[in-house]
């Protein structure tokens, strides 16, 4: 595996020391910053969305009378 530096301005290490999480490696990290998969975030849903994806798990919970 290769190795390589990137040099950055100390607020820009700064900004990402911030954005790092504690237990992952910096490789780690931007990979995840990286990826073309968008993490869900606070408020993706509106309310109306979030009450039907409950209702959908309600639903796949409840188990047929046999």
């Amino acid at each position: 595996m290769s190795r390589t530096s990137i040099p950055v301005d100390e607020e820009t290490k700064e900004r990402l020391d911030d954005l790092k999480r504690d237990d992952e490696t910096w490789d780690e990290f931007l990979q995840r910053i990286t990826s073309d998969r968008e993490p869900m975030t606070f408020g993706a849903w509106d309310d109306d969305e979030a009450d039907e994806a409950m209702k959908h798990l309600r639903d796949g919970r409840e188990r047929p009378e046999r």
